[in-house]
């Protein structure tokens, strides 16, 4: 994890044993999607699922007492399986976004280590100091780790 305040932006990276094609499809498939996004005791459930640039991805995470938490992205640019883009923010339980809450842009780069394994790395850039510091102080850094330590056994278990 590497955070820059001054850019008001966090980053993670991580490693998987997979080409960049596959690990594009945890982010392109919506039940893939499903299966990590978010720490294992808030698992998330797609909604709607559009990756091409204008389009848009709504969900809610499950808490472990059946409280739900709304999300939404508004992607920006694609480039298959190489990058993608999206403001991501939370949502009131119609999908609306909630606008008390802060946006971030998500920028997600896959690149290929060698022929058998790619280096997500996924930045998160935050409209102001307060609301990195609202996000960090959520359980954000904490959240995003949980999750992508959710992707190996993902990838391994799923056809490629």
């Amino acid at each position: 994890m590497k955070t820059d305040p001054e850019a008001l932006s966090l980053a993670i990276s991580s490693r998987f044993e997979a080409p960049p094609q596959r690990v594009w499809r945890i982010w392109a498939d919506p039940r893939q999607l499903e299966r990590w996004w978010g720490p294992p005791t808030y698992p998330a459930t797609v909604v709607e699922h559009d990756l091409a640039p204008g389009g848009s991805v709504t969900y809610f995470m499950t808490g472990p007492e059946g409280d739900r938490h709304y999300g939404w992205w508004r992607v920006r640019a694609v480039d298959v399986p190489h990058r993608l883009e999206f403001e991501d923010g939370f949502a009131d339980d119609e999908g609306r976004p909630n606008l008390d809450m802060p946006t971030t842009i998500v920028r997600v780069r896959l690149t290929a280590e060698d022929e058998s394994a790619t280096v997500m790395t996924i930045e998160s850039t935050f409209p102001s100091s307060e609301a990195m510091e609202q996000m960090v102080s959520m359980g954000m850094v904490e959240g995003m780790s949980e999750a992508l330590g959710q992707i190996d056994a993902l990838l391994a278990g799923a056809p490629a």
